[in-house]
């Protein structure tokens, strides 16, 4: 089971991935919009800011997320270090319910360049 250390690692990981990206994966990351990731198996959820294509201001909490954040994400923390590593693709995974994704529809039509 991947520690709460791992998980941030990860998530800073995603973060320099997302800040080095170019062409049509940044602009799909350049979005101003409130982040959650609940780590289900840790109980924990790290929220954030993405703002051009940079994931900003992470704090922890324990639980799922008490606000509603405009782009929500929720899987084990396995999982998430499995996507950043490049490990698990994130369609299969998402398909299986073993990730789940919650935005808007035209979030979700921009963030599917990401996946």
């Amino acid at each position: 089971m991947a520690t709460l250390e791992q998980c941030r690692d990860a998530l800073d990981k995603l973060a320099e991935n997302l800040a080095g990206a170019n062409g049509d994966l940044r602009s799909a990351a350049a979005l101003d919009r409130s982040v959650s990731c609940w780590i289900t198996d840790l109980d924990t959820t790290f929220m954030g800011r993405l703002v051009e294509s940079r994931i900003e201001d992470v704090t922890t909490a324990p639980g799922p997320p008490g606000e509603r954040a405009q782009i929500r994400l929720s899987m084990s923390g396995d999982d998430l270090v499995a996507l950043v590593d490049g490990e698990l693709h994130f369609a299969r995974a998402w398909g299986s319910g073993r990730v789940k994704l919650e935005a808007g529809l035209l979030d979700l039509l921009r963030l599917r360049k990401l996946l």
